[in-house]
Order: structure tokens, then C-alpha cells, then sequence
């Protein structure tokens, strides 16, 4: 990581679809390491959008400047903002996009391209409810490839999502940095307590997200272990569904939904303290916040061995079981890792400094007209759990 002394306050600018108080991967790492640098002595501003103006147009987030332009249409997810292009042309040193999905990115690198100012893009890919937009994702990343493959770096925060960019962008595996995201919840001093034994399943409620794979084994887990709980932690579009299958199954009333929100690292961190176990089922993530998080804390993890959570498990951070398991196999599997809890995760977890640290160096090279380094990091151990 840079020293305070190398840092001449770069006037450096976030740009992502979304920001806090949204909850979600992308957010928490804009969040985390925006904030770090400009304690180091950067001036960080971030740009977001705000498709209902319900928030200030501007204000500061601890140390962090944070611009909000509006975005169309109001209940889409597509982020056609064009007022960007002015905020993105305007001062700064250096652009960094957090995300390609939307029409933010686009924006963005076309105005700072023009502006001839050097820009860094993070992919921060993931899963979508609509089986046309995970179709479309491939054809979406060709489209951006002359933006992307024009920046002055391209960022991923697994090996997964390397090796997929380098696919769909037709670059060289050395063009893109592996920098991990971190975890650095609180240490609670009080965990959450009287909600029995604890499964929690994290993440936005949609359906890609996989919470009512959980919901679907839970009666077979209840016949074994009746003092169980799931606890859905997140928002979303998707909860009535779940709960009309909550309902179906006659579980409603060992269900709980919880929303914390995304900055409340405290909250989060006495919620997961609290569980048994905490499920990860989706069908999609770049890496996972909630693995790197649960682990930090020694939670035991179980996840689809798919996509960047299949990274998880390959780090030693999860349980792996496949996701076309079925409801009874997931039961069992939830059933053995309860049965059999490993302890405290003993394998090392990155930290939000080290992440913000790579990042630092990173724009530091590029400032300084060097061709970036890259830092990728390596895998450990393996460990996938075979049900029968």
C-alpha cells in the first residue's frame, strides 16, 4: 500500500450506478474503499444516480464527496443518466467506473475519454431475475469492449470474473488485476440473541439470489432440528414470492426478514455473530461480501460452488455443494455442517485496507504513465462437500 507521503491528494472519482444508503456488493466496496483513501489524503468524490430525486444532489458521506444525478426511466435498472458526462469531464485526475452493467459505465469512459482523462474499470458483474438480460450479458460486454479494453486498467475481484472478462473482452489474462474485495465487520460485543438455532441467507431479494432454495429445505431441516430458524437478510422485489412459498410450506413462522442497512456494518456484524450458518445460494456473484464477512467472523458458509462463489469455496471461505442440488440434498448438507461445524474459518481473510491499497497503487501507476502491475492474488485450498 501507498504511504501518506506518496499521496498528493489526486483528485480521484468513483462513478457507479448506485451508492449508499442502496445496499448491495458494489455499494459496500465504493463505500469502503472511497472512504479509506480519502483518509490517506486523496480527495475522493463518488457520482451516483438517483432515478426518484429523493435524496440531496450532493453532500458528504465521512470524507467523501458524493454527487447524485438523475437517471431513467424511474423503475428500471438500465441507469440512463446523461448528466454524468459533465460531472466525469470536469477536475479530476483519474475516473474510476464501478460496474460495466448498466449505461452508467458507457458514459462515463466516453466523456472521460474525451476529457483525456485516464480511467480504471471494476466490472463488479452479477446476476439478474430476467433470463433475456443474463442472455444479453455476453452481447453487452462485446458492446463495451472498445471503452474497455481503452482503460487504463480493468479490475476484477475474483479469478472467476478474470477469466470471464478475459473471454468476452478477448484480452490477455495479465490485462486484468485481481483485487479481492475485503471484510471488516466490528467485532460485536453483544450478539443478537433468542432466534434459536440461526441460518441466515443473505443478499437482495430476487430470485437469482437463490433464498428460496433455503426456504425449500427448511422443512426437512425443522423434522431434524425443530428449534432451526432462517432468517432472510435483504430487500427486495422478490419477497412476496417468498413468502407466499413460506406460507405453502407451512414455514412462515420460522421465517424471519431482515433489512440492514448496508453502512450499519455494526448490525451486520452482530446479526451474522449470531448464526449457526449462513447460506449462500445464488446463482450468480463476481465474489461474495456476505462469504468474505460470515468468515471474518468464523461463521460456517454454505454455497453454490458456481460462478465467483465458487472462488469462495476454492479459498477455503465456504462449503461447496452444486447448484442443482436438490431441496432434500441442500437439507442435508445444511444438516451436516450444523451437525459438524468446522470452528473458526481458518484460512486469511483480505481486509478493506489491503483492497483500497492495491487500488492506491494501482492509480499510482497509471498517474504516473506506468504500465499498472498486476497484482493478482492466488487461490488456496479446496473444499467442496460431496452429498450423497
Amino acid at each position: 500500500m501507498e504511504t501518506k507521503e506518496k499521496i498528493v491528494g489526486r483528485r480521484l472519482l468513483y462513478v457507479t450506478a448506485r451508492f449508499i444508503p442502496d445496499a448491495g456488493g458494489t455499494e459496500i466496496h465504493t463505500y469502503e474503499v472511497a472512504r479509506r483513501l480519502a483518509t490517506w489524503g486523496d480527495r475522493v468524490a463518488v457520482v451516483t444516480t438517483d432515478r426518484e430525486a429523493k435524496l440531496p444532489p450532493s453532500e458528504e458521506i465521512d470524507g467523501i464527496g458524493v454527487i447524485r444525478v438523475r437517471a431513467w426511466p424511474s423503475r428500471s435498472d438500465t441507469y440512463f443518466a446523461p448528466a454524468l458526462a459533465a460531472v466525469v469531464g470536469a477536475r479530476w485526475d483519474l475516473v474510476h467506473c464501478q460496474g460495466y452493467h448498466t449505461l452508467v459505465p458507457p458514459v462515463a469512459m466516453l466523456a472521460a475519454r474525451r476529457a483525456g482523462i485516464p480511467y480504471v474499470l471494476s466490472f463488479h458483474s452479477g446476476g439478474h431475475s430476467s433470463y433475456l438480460r443474463n442472455a444479453l450479458r455476453g452481447v453487452q460486454a462485446t458492446l463495451l469492449r472498445p471503452l474497455a479494453t481503452r482503460a487504463a486498467a480493468l479490475v476484477a475481484v475474483s479469478r472467476f470474473e478474470a477469466s470471464l472478462f478475459q473471454r468476452r473482452l478477448r484480452v490477455r489474462q495479465d490485462q486484468i488485476h485481481i483485487i479481492p474485495n475485503g471484510a471488516e465487520l466490528p467485532m460485536p460485543e453483544r450478539p443478537v440473541q433468542g432466534l434459536g438455532r440461526l441460518i441466515l441467507s443473505i443478499g437482495r431479494l430476487e430470485r437469482y439470489k437463490g433464498h428460496q432454495h433455503a426456504i425449500r429445505a427448511l422443512p426437512e431441516v425443522l423434522a431434524t432440528l425443530p428449534d432451526a430458524r432462517l432468517a432472510l437478510v435483504g430487500s427486495g422485489p422478490y419477497e412476496r414470492t417468498l413468502r407466499a412459498l413460506e406460507r405453502a410450506l407451512g414455514v412462515a413462522d420460522r421465517v424471519d426478514h431482515i433489512a440492514v442497512p448496508s453502512h450499519d456494518r455494526k448490525a451486520m456484524a452482530e446479526l451474522i455473530a449470531s448464526a449457526s450458518l449462513v447460506v449462500l445460494f445464488s446463482e450468480y456473484e463476481a465474489y461474495s461480501v456476505a462469504a468474505l464477512e460470515a468468515a471474518s467472523l468464523g461463521r460456517p458458509v454454505l454455497a453454490f460452488d458456481t460462478s465467483g462463489l465458487a472462488d469462495a469455496v476454492a479459498d477455503g471461505l465456504a462449503v461447496g455443494i452444486s447448484p442443482r442440488a436438490s431441496a432434500k440434498e441442500i437439507a442435508r448438507a445444511i444438516l451436516e455442517v450444523l451437525r459438524s461445524p468446522r470452528g473458526p474459518v481458518q484460512v486469511r481473510v483480505p481486509t478493506w485496507d489491503e483492497c483500497a491499497g492495491a487500488l492506491s497503487e494501482l492509480y499510482g501507476d497509471v498517474l504516473r504513465g506506468r504500465s499498472p502491475q498486476n497484482r493478482s492474488r492466488a487461490s488456496t485450498s479446496h473444499t467442496t462437500l460431496a452429498v450423497p
